[in-house]
Parts: C-alpha cells; sequence; structure tokens
C-alpha cells in the first residue's frame, strides 16, 4: 500500500504488537516527554493531551514525512488517575482498589500528519469490571512484577491472573491501542487500510468484540 509512513510514538511492547495487526509497515520512535506536565484533572482529555505530546515530541525528530501516532492510557476509578504504580505496595493497594468493582480505562489517541501539521484525536472509554481476586492472587500477581509497568496495575490479558469478569468493550483499548479507533481516525487523515482489522484484532485478543462496527462506522 503506497501511503505516507506510519511512525508509532510509543516504547510499549503490547501497542506495537497490536499496531502489527494493521498489517502495514510502521516505524516506532520513542517519546522522551515529562507526562507529569499534562495536569488535566479529566481523565478522558488528560490521555488525549498526554497522546499529543507524546506525538509532538516524535514529530520534532523525524526528517520526512509521516503520520506520528501518539497514544496514552489510564485507569480511572471513581474519577481519580490510576497510572503505573510506584512499587509492589502501591500496586496491591490499586488492586485492591479495583476488587469486585467496575473502573474505566482510557486510551487516547493523538495523530499529527506532520507535511501539513493536522491533528486528528480521538479516546477509546471502556468499562472494566473487576473479579473479587483474593488477597493470595494479589500477592502472587504482584510478586512477577507484571504489574509494575502497567497504568492501574493490571494487564487484561495476563494468562493467569485473568483480573477482568466480563467485558463488553474495546479490548484493544484496555491493553493499550484501540485499533478500530486508530483505524477511524487514520480515515480522517485520508488513509484508507485494506485488511480486515476488526477480524485481526479479535483473532489475536481471543474475545468477540461487540463494538467494532459501531466505532469503525462513528
Amino acid at each position: 500500500m503506497s501511503m505516507t509512513r506510519l511512525v508509532l510514538a510509543s516504547a510499549s511492547p503490547r501497542r506495537r504488537a497490536l499496531i502489527q495487526l494493521l498489517g502495514v509497515s510502521f516505524a516506532v520512535a520513542t517519546a522522551d516527554v515529562d507526562e507529569e506536565s499534562v495536569t488535566d484533572p479529566d481523565p478522558a482529555r488528560n490521555v488525549v493531551e498526554t497522546a499529543r505530546l507524546k506525538a509532538k515530541a516524535v514529530a520534532q525528530a523525524l526528517a520526512g514525512a509521516a503520520i506520528v501516532i501518539g497514544a496514552d492510557t489510564t485507569v480511572a476509578c471513581d474519577g481519580e488517575m490510576l497510572n503505573k504504580p510506584v512499587d509492589a505496595a502501591d500496586a496491591t493497594d490499586m488492586l485492591r482498589r479495583l476488587r469486585g468493582r467496575t473502573h474505566q480505562v482510557h486510551t487516547g489517541l493523538a495523530l499529527l500528519e506532520t507535511a501539513t501539521g493536522r491533528w486528528v484525536t480521538d479516546v477509546a472509554t471502556v468499562d472494566v469490571p473487576m473479579r473479587a481476586y483474593s488477597e493470595a492472587e494479589i500477592a502472587r500477581y504482584v510478586a512477577s512484577g507484571d504489574p509494575l509497568d502497567k497504568a492501574g496495575a493490571y494487564a487484561i490479558q495476563h494468562p493467569e491472573f485473568r483480573p477482568v469478569s466480563a467485558l463488553k468493550g474495546c479490548y484493544a483499548g484496555v491493553v493499550g491501542l484501540p485499533l478500530c479507533h486508530l483505524v477511524r481516525s487514520l480515515r480522517r487523515l485520508g488513509v484508507e487500510l485494506t485488511g480486515d482489522i476488526a477480524t485481526a484484532c479479535q483473532k489475536e485478543t481471543q474475545y468477540d468484540c461487540p463494538i467494532y462496527q459501531s466505532v469503525l462506522e462513528g
């Protein structure tokens, strides 16, 4: 496919694995930014602004035309953002707070077309119900080290912990890169992908997505 190159402004291996499902070539560049400089208290706006910050930083270091894709994810519980835990004790506290409750995961996207300076932004917000996992399960999961680089101190896709009870929204958005929202954003920049992204995403995540049509048609 002939198109402007795509550059993912993220060091996340989970986002890299998901964007590969688009079936097109892309580059990766790490955004060295101070995410704490974004202070908007609204979680949905905060992740979009942080994604913009990442995309802008990467674009400034690029030569040639590109579409730079910034993404940011936060977990919100009672309106408070739970980002990556600072240590094992913080991870334990987060998991206890989320246990048996429904919270929201917000993933913001910010796409910058460097040739024109045009921006397209989007956000995926997902209600995430957590199961009533035990204290022993929390202890084992925290000891594994997996929660320490995750917003909210968990990964929905973890094969053993499996913290989520029954999701009804965008699985990839909870992982960190809502692919159908990304496809929708690329379309707004005139980029049409030929692959069946929804099928590829559902196969990869082993999740029967109930909302992909409404997202892609939105």
